[in-house]
């Protein structure tokens, strides 16, 4: 086996491993940790008395993890990278739900907030989802975009003109 082969590996799975610890540094904490502190995972009375919308905020929730978990792995097995600003990846990163919406792991993030916010009847949940994609929105604008531009030019104003930033496309894109 060449070492070019065996640099590859040792990128791939050191981007592997970058990413799992990232995965429960952030998300972890900002889906997991932080709603648990607000809610103690405690069942209030169902928004609008509607117990249909906990069944609708277990579904947004899982489909939020579910698109988490592989957004986190095509950053690792595609993007040779994390999505840490620390160690950023190699390629950009357009496959998987990528090709539906710029930001699929922010989006997912605060579908997981919000989906746990109906489940569990929480409005402090509700105005916290808010406050994470205000902030999420905040360092997509003032600094992963300059830098995706910055870093790779043409390819990413291509992927920028046609896949939207918050609301996914109804079809992928095929770059």
């Amino acid at each position: 086996m060449s070492r070019f082969v065996l640099g590859a590996e040792v990128r791939k799975r050191t981007a592997i491993l970058g990413s799992a610890l990232f995965f429960l540094a952030a998300p972890g904490f900002l889906a997991g940790l932080v709603p648990w502190w607000l809610t103690y995972w405690w069942f209030e009375p169902a928004f609008f008395a509607l117990p249909a919308l906990r069944f609708a905020g277990a579904l947004l929730a899982a489909a939020g993890l579910w698109c988490l978990v592989n957004s986190f792995a095509k950053f690792a097995l595609e993007g040779r990278g994390t999505p840490a600003p620390i160690a950023p990846p190699s390629q950009l990163v357009v496959g998987g739900y990528y090709r539906y919406v710029r930001n699929p792991m922010y989006v997912a993030v605060v579908a997981i907030i919000l989906g746990q916010a109906m489940l569990f009847g929480s409005l402090p949940l509700v105005a916290y989802g808010g406050l994470v994609w205000f902030g999420f929105a905040a360092f997509v604008m003032g600094y992963e975009e300059p830098t995706l531009q910055e870093t790779f030019g043409a390819d990413y104003e291509k992927f920028r003109a046609n896949v939207p930033r918050w609301i996914p496309r109804l079809t992928p894109w095929k770059p």
